[in-house]
């Protein structure tokens, strides 16, 4: 039953350029957003492309309940379009990353120079009417041909040319973070990782692991004199990141509660590796590869990646007097570190570039951050 003053809708989506599996996900995501609550998906087909020499389609249905208007709603999927990197060029059909199309408003029927649904060529479109059947509608009869969806999906030329994809979309992140038991957020000094970790945490109830950096009695003097403080800081960071992770990750696979936290035990390493001389990084390995065998690894390790700039701009805003000594060299090392452990790294990975965000002050930042997490999480 619908909310007062809603709107049952049924949309297509298809796409045929770059990742088609991302452009469809990362589309519902926006639609959650922007258009109204997404209440089902529809499995994907793969069908070759229909009025033009186009590579192939993945395409796609859901329904969503809105209370926008459908003009305000079409504004939605245009915007949707552009953002995705579409341009309408109004002369035919043509490869495209993502396509949207009104299908059904309600029981409304709607005809002006901007839009008219029930979509025009529904009825010739088995891509989009067998999707459609999916969803439970094949009893529903077109309000202009007065006939049932599943007749016409039956009959649809294209009927022979679907081929379902493997796989299952998300009708919203909050859906996909739901089944996520375990995420390490990683990044630079002063990427901003403790702040968007708790903000994650909060969001999608999840227990928070912190690292406990302003409890380690090296660190102030380490910022003054590397050189001598640099071994006992990394050894008792080590320790102490070890003993935090393995007392509150559950050490099977089975965890009792989701947890979400701001530092993966590997940062020891990388650290390490830019401030230890080599004889000390040699013993640091050793007790580093025991220690990390033998903990729990995240369902997905997700990398910041910010220019220097914003990095010492953000070191400084914070405050904390005993990183004011900063160099900006350091932190190019540390992302440099960083960058040769993402390539080795076996498990599931996302770097996300924050240079251009404010997650923390915009929220249309915030809500890129976790759809690319959501998009990455619903790979086939």
């Amino acid at each position: 039953m619908n909310k007062k003053g809603s709107e049952r809708i049924f949309i297509s989506l298809g796409s045929n350029q770059g990742n088609r599996w991302a452009h469809l996900q990362r589309t519902i995501f926006i639609l959650e957003e922007k258009a109204g609550s997404v209440l089902q998906c529809s499995p994907v087909y793969e069908n070759p492309a229909v009025g033009f020499d186009g590579a192939p389609f993945y395409n796609c249905c859901v329904e969503l309940e809105t209370e926008l208007n459908p003009q305000a709603l079409l504004e939605v999927l245009l915007e949707c379009e552009k953002e995705a990197g579409r341009l309408r060029s109004g002369r035919g059909y043509s490869d495209r990353p993502i396509d949207l199309d009104l299908l059904f408003y309600g029981d409304q029927r709607i005809e002006n120079e901007a839009l008219e649904v029930p979509h025009p060529r529904l009825h010739n479109r088995g891509f989009v009417l067998q999707p459609l059947v999916d969803l439970g509608i094949g009893s529903y009869h077109h309000p202009n041909l007065e006939k049932p969806v599943a007749e016409l999906a039956d009959n649809a030329p294209d009927k022979g040319d679907l081929q379902v994809v493997d796989g299952r979309l998300f009708c919203s992140v909050t859906e996909i973070f739901d089944q996520l038991d375990y995420l390490a957020i990683e990044g630079n000094i002063g990427v901003g990782k403790t702040s968007l970790t708790k903000k994650l945490a909060a969001d999608h109830n999840a227990r928070l692991l912190l690292e406990r950096f302003e409890d380690n009695p090296f660190l102030p003097p380490f910022y003054k004199d590397p050189q001598r403080y640099a071994f006992p800081l990394e050894m008792s960071f080590l320790a102490d990141r070890f003993q935090q992770l393995q007392e509150q990750l559950p050490q099977s696979s089975l965890f009792s509660d989701r947890v979400f936290s701001d530092y993966h035990l590997s940062k020891s390493l990388l650290f390490a590796q830019v401030t230890l001389e080599a004889d000390e990084l040699r013993l640091y390995k050793k007790l580093y590869t025991l220690m990390q065998q033998s903990l729990p690894q995240p369902q997905l390790y997700v990398y910041l990646q910010q220019n220097t700039e914003r990095l010492l701009e953000n070191i400084k805003k914070r405050g904390r007097s005993y990183e004011q000594e900063i160099k900006p060299d350091y932190l190019q090392q540390v992302e440099e570190g960083y960058r040769l452990f993402l390539q080795q790294y076996p498990g599931p990975k996302l770097l996300i570039d924050v240079s251009d965000l404010d997650f923390m002050e915009n929220p249309a930042d915030y809500h890129y951050i976790i759809r690319e997490i959501g998009v990455f999480l619903s790979k086939k």
